[in-house]
């Protein structure tokens, strides 16, 4: 299940998240991020329990936006133990994703 992210629930359910969490940074009118939506939604559900996957809408969270400095979109964020430890830029793949990331 994916966690609609925010500047409120960012802390708790990222930074302090027992388990590591990809944040994708999109927004409704990027044509790549509504073809990167349904393989996030995918990976999810396959790997529920042991990662959390957490969607960010730039245009409503522009300072989550602008904190990690994300410049394009979509963006993906792997988060582990409350600390970014790699970065996806662009439309990916579902097996690039788990291959970059290493799941």
């Amino acid at each position: 299940m994916e966690v609609t992210i925010t500047k409120e629930n960012f802390e708790e359910e990222v930074l302090h998240s027992n388990i590591p969490v990809i944040l994708d940074f999109w927004a409704t009118w990027c044509g790549p991020c509504m073809m990167l939506s349904p393989i996030i939604e995918e990976i999810a559900k396959e790997y529920e329990g042991k990662i959390k996957v957490g969607k960010v809408n730039t245009d409503e969270q522009e300072e989550l936006a602008e904190q990690f400095m994300v410049m394009a979109i979509p963006t993906l964020f792997l988060f582990k133990d409350g600390k970014v430890v790699k970065q996806l830029s662009g439309y990916r793949g579902k097996d690039e994703i788990i291959k970059g990331f290493e799941i």
